[in-house]
């Protein structure tokens, strides 16, 4: 059986022309030193909110890191982010206590709202939606989190309520 290859092609969520001298302190910080890819990546995602593709192939023609290597690390871990995500990022928790207080319902209207699915960015890059496992405040469920606030005992109209809010601030 043959498995056919998938080709990247750009979207519209890529960015156009990255500037990969941005990159150049970084990299210069930690090359030649051991156990440097994490600090990398972290440090690439703080400059451009995710790490694009043309990050990673600067990276490793900077400092001889495998492209294969970068890419294992950063799909497995939960941090890291290969698209550009929103200004705004709303968190739905979807832990025990959040599930069985009905975290799917907030998760549904939230994306009927916005007009995206779990994971994905709305198109002018306000929101971007994400079911999380855990927010460590199970005492509020159901939860979300947008920045740094947390938003508990929550129903699918109320979450809706705080989201349309946020962006009627944000244009004032």
């Amino acid at each position: 059986m043959r498995v056919a290859r998938i080709n990247h092609q750009t979207g519209p969520n890529d960015a156009a022309g990255v500037d990969l001298g941005l990159l150049d302190h970084l990299i210069g910080k930690y090359k030649g030193k051991k156990g440097i890819m994490i600090p990398l990546l972290q440090g690439t995602q703080d400059l451009f909110g995710y790490i694009p593709r043309e990050a990673f192939e600067h990276i490793s023609a900077e400092t001889g890191l495998p492209l294969s290597d970068m890419y294992g690390v950063a799909t497995f871990y939960a941090q890291f982010r290969l698209k550009p995500v929103g200004k705004n990022i709303i968190k739905v928790c979807h832990g025990t206590a959040c599930h069985v207080q009905n975290a799917k319902e907030i998760t549904e209207a939230l994306e009927e709202t916005l007009k995206v699915k779990d994971g994905e960015t709305t198109e002018d890059r306000f929101y971007t939606l994400e079911s999380v496992a855990c927010l460590g405040c199970c005492s509020l469920a159901p939860v979300l989190m947008i920045g740094d606030q947390a938003y508990g005992k929550l129903t699918g109209n109320e979450a809706t309520k705080i989201v349309k809010n946020i962006r009627l601030q944000a244009s004032n």
